[in-house]
């Protein structure tokens, strides 16, 4: 299991766990005592995107070119990073349950995480690890102050904001979710 505690520190896994769990309790703490009502999705994808963000960091090694060059099958590991990384942002939340504390619907968290890891995911294909964060952030500063409008185009454009059950926002954090998993996987991060 040597390679796999190398991998771990290579990729910042301990800091992106620190800092996703304090990110974590800081909007818990926040939601808590804020405007938020109970069945708001809003602090329960600022703790998603805060999480992927964090997460986001360790996509990329110190050398790139050792990543490009080495002899070893990255996509898997890539691959497993991605889901490893969501299945944690969804145990950060769901973690809050322990505590009395009920944030959102399960469906709502797995949906969430998975197609914000895939969008951190692809914004390290396309953008580096360095600024892999930009996407998950941008696209719910995006959601957070779009107009209020309705149709399928604003349930795409504010995915992680919808109702679990809602088709369009599915589907859109589903195709996220994989493409993103597949273009890190298959190029890894942009040097």
């Amino acid at each position: 299991m040597r390679w796999l505690v190398l991998y771990a520190r290579s990729r910042q896994v301990p800091a992106a766990l620190a800092a996703a769990a304090c990110g974590a309790l800081a909007v818990w703490a926040l939601a808590r005592d804020g405007a938020a009502g109970p069945g708001d999705p809003r602090p329960a994808a600022l703790v998603l995107t805060v999480a992927a963000a964090a997460a986001s960091t360790g996509l990329g090694g110190q050398d790139p070119g050792l990543d490009r060059t080495a002899a070893i099958r990255w996509w898997t590991r890539r691959t497993a990073h991605v889901l490893v990384a969501g299945a944690v942002a969804c145990a950060l939340l769901l973690g809050f349950r322990a505590v009395g504390d009920d944030p959102a619907t399960t469906a709502l968290v797995v949906r969430d995480a998975a197609g914000l890891m895939g969008l951190a995911a692809l914004g390290a294909a396309a953008c580096g690890a360095a600024y892999a964060w930009t996407l998950p952030v941008g696209w719910l500063a995006l959601a957070s102050f779009a107009p209020p409008l309705t149709g399928v185009p604003m349930e795409v454009v504010t995915w992680m904001l919808q109702p679990p059950g809602t088709a369009a926002s599915t589907w859109t954090a589903a195709v996220l979710t994989a493409a993103g998993t597949a273009a890190y996987a298959a190029t890894g991060p942009r040097g």
